[in-house]
């Protein structure tokens, strides 16, 4: 299966760091996994793994695959603009990341899941390519018949607020409203590293 389902504390202990939120089992082991996870003793890392470990933190976050990931920075390199900061805001105008970030869903897993069901709508249209590009200016909202599903409904009490973002709670209907700017985007991604290890 190309897409990782395993258990999500073992990635987020690779990279040192809960790159998928809030993890119990991450706060009590947050070492490396293995029987060796929390020893000292490792060579350091050679300047290729560290590039590597960041694009792999990068595509873990965000849910991509290898291809998309490649696509997604040859685009951004034929942009203009810093190329590692627009690999980060193509990564955060995918549906499924809107979706999350909006709070319609309680992770980007559950987002895609929502996307593919045909639960979610943009301009009033059913969407179902978690990839999709969403625009400046884009309306995107819970289609009419899922709106009662209790996956959305419990998500959509806890969400967080973003500044590209806006959120009409009564309608269950959110704007993209702009790109959002490096500083504004919250994840831990040094996006410098993963430049450099496609340059090479």
């Amino acid at each position: 299966m190309a897409r990782y389902t395993g258990p999500k504390t073992k990635i987020a202990r690779k990279f040192g760091e809960a790159i998928f939120g809030h993890d119990k089992t991450f706060d009590r082991k947050p070492h490396a996994p293995g029987q060796h996870g929390g020893s000292k003793g490792f060579k350091k890392t050679s300047e290729y793994g560290v590039q590597l470990k960041e694009k792999q933190k990068a595509k873990y976050t965000y849910g991509v695959l290898e291809r998309q990931f490649s696509n997604l920075f040859d685009k951004a390199h034929r942009s203009h603009g810093v190329t590692g900061e627009v690999l980060l805001q193509l990564l955060e105008s995918r549906l499924d990341n809107v979706v999350y970030r909006l709070g319609i869903a309680p992770s980007r897993p559950a987002a895609r899941q929502l996307v593919t069901h045909n639960h979610i709508v943009v301009n009033g249209e059913v969407v179902n390519v978690p990839s999709y590009q969403v625009k400046s200016g884009n309306t995107i909202g819970v289609r009419e018949r899922s709106k009662t599903l209790e996956v959305i409904t419990q998500s959509v009490s806890r969400q967080s607020r973003y500044s590209w973002l806006e959120w009409d709670a009564r309608n269950l209907t959110g704007k993209f409203l702009n790109v959002p700017d490096r500083t504004d985007i919250p994840e831990n991604i040094k996006e410098q590293l993963i430049v450099e290890l496609y340059s090479k």
